[in-house]
């Protein structure tokens, strides 16, 4: 059975990758950091979640924001240098590497996540998704998390709960919107070539539906 997940906050921030300075949002949260929301909720090995569609229960509404951010990396290339010879730094001195970028969020977000579960090869003799189910519920009932879920950066945090009937949707939204392609998610399949993955996105009535990867919706 799908999980409904409620979520909301000030601001969220999901990235376009084709903005290669300054960081400009999505209209709504993609797939892959709902995902991301859902596994920050409840993580296990022997599960994966899928999300469904997403419903936005609010107007979609923008923001200009200046920020700091750090401008380096630590690369895989340096950290084995590192373990294998025993010199350089493994670290990064923040008031050194500091830049202050222009940030177009979104603000006063509100979603409704729609996802289920399959049980993976790592599942326990012991698990089943009846047992999943109910822990999952429990938890977010008790407002408990694997880690902070938050809306594409960690400073934008995310405040959820069970969802019990879905908001109206807003008189803005009704009708259909053409998002333009979209970041469906990351093709992990080959570790040495990780690709990313889109689709067309379509705003329905404040809905949007997630292809499957089998629909031949989604393109690499």
């Amino acid at each position: 059975m799908p999980i409904r997940l409620e979520v909301w906050g000030d601001y969220a921030l999901f990235t376009r990758p084709e903005m290669k300075v300054e960081r400009v949002s999505y209209d709504v949260m993609t797939p892959s950091a709902a995902r991301g929301l859902m596994e920050a909720v409840y993580w296990h090995p022997g599960m994966r979640w899928s999300v469904d569609r997403i419903h936005v229960c609010s107007p979609i509404r923008f923001t200009n924001l200046r920020r700091n951010e750090v401008k380096a990396t630590v690369s895989a290339r340096s950290a084995r240098t590192v373990m294998e010879r025993g010199t350089g730094d493994l670290y990064l001195c923040t008031p050194e590497n500091i830049q202050q970028r222009a940030s177009m969020l979104l603000r006063d977000v509100h979603y409704v996540i729609e996802a289920h579960f399959d049980m993976t090869d790592r599942a326990a003799p012991g698990d089943n998704p009846g047992k999943f189910q109910d822990i999952i519920k429990r938890r977010v009932r008790k407002g408990q998390f694997y880690h902070q879920p938050y809306f594409g950066c960690r400073e934008f945090p995310v405040n959820f709960k069970l969802c019990e009937q879905i908001p109206d949707c807003p008189e803005s939204l009704k009708g259909e919107r053409d998002l333009g392609w979209m970041l469906w998610d990351m093709d992990y399949t080959d570790p040495e070539n990780i690709q990313p993955m889109f689709f067309r996105a379509v705003l329905r009535d404040g809905v949007l539906d997630v292809p499957t990867l089998e629909s031949g919706e989604v393109h690499r």
